[in-house]
C-alpha cells in the first residue's frame, strides 16, 4: 500500500517533469482511483482507490511506477483536451450514440497523449495497463 504523500510526491514529480500547469488534490469522496476535471484544471485522486486499482492489475512494476503511469494516463486528458478542442455540449444534451463515441474518442486521446509522457523503460507497461483496463471496465 502506498500513503497518501507518497503519491502526492509522484503526482507533483511527474507534473513538474513534464512543465504542465495543473493543480492536484486527494479527495477521499472520489469513486476513481484518479480523475481529471478540465472545468478547473485538476487532477484528483483517492488514495484508497489507487491501492485497490493497483491491487486489481497486477503489471510486475514497483508501485511508485504504476501511480506514475497512472498520472501519465489522467494528464493524457489534460492534453487531449489542450489539443483539441471538443464539444463538450455533447456530452450533456447529445443522444447516448454520440455521447458514447466522443467518450471513446477522449479516452483513446487520453490514453494515447498519455502515452507521450510516459518514460520508455516503462512503456509497456504502460500499454499493459491499458488493456488490463478495458478487460477491468468490461467486467472481465
Amino acid at each position: 500500500m502506498l500513503y497518501i504523500w507518497k503519491i502526492e510526491e509522484i503526482i507533483q514529480q511527474t507534473i513538474s517533469d513534464h512543465q504542465l500547469d495543473i493543480s492536484w488534490a486527494a479527495d477521499n469522496q472520489l469513486k476513481a482511483p484518479m480523475s481529471f476535471n478540465v472545468s478547473n484544471n485538476t487532477l484528483t485522486f483517492n488514495y484508497l482507490e489507487v491501492n485497490g486499482f493497483m491491487s486489481k492489475a497486477q503489471l510486475g512494476i514497483a508501485k511508485e511506477e504504476y501511480v506514475q503511469l497512472m498520472v501519465c494516463h489522467e494528464l493524457g486528458y489534460y492534453l487531449t483536451f489542450k489539443k483539441h478542442k471538443h464539444d463538450l455540449r455533447t456530452l450533456m444534451y447529445g443522444e447516448d450514440e454520440e455521447i458514447a463515441e466522443l467518450k471513446a474518442v477522449i479516452e483513446t486521446n487520453a490514453w494515447d497523449y498519455g502515452r507521450t509522457l510516459v518514460p520508455e523503460p516503462l512503456k509497456q507497461a504502460y500499454d499493459q495497463l491499458r488493456e488490463q483496463n478495458k478487460q477491468l471496465l468490461r467486467g472481465l
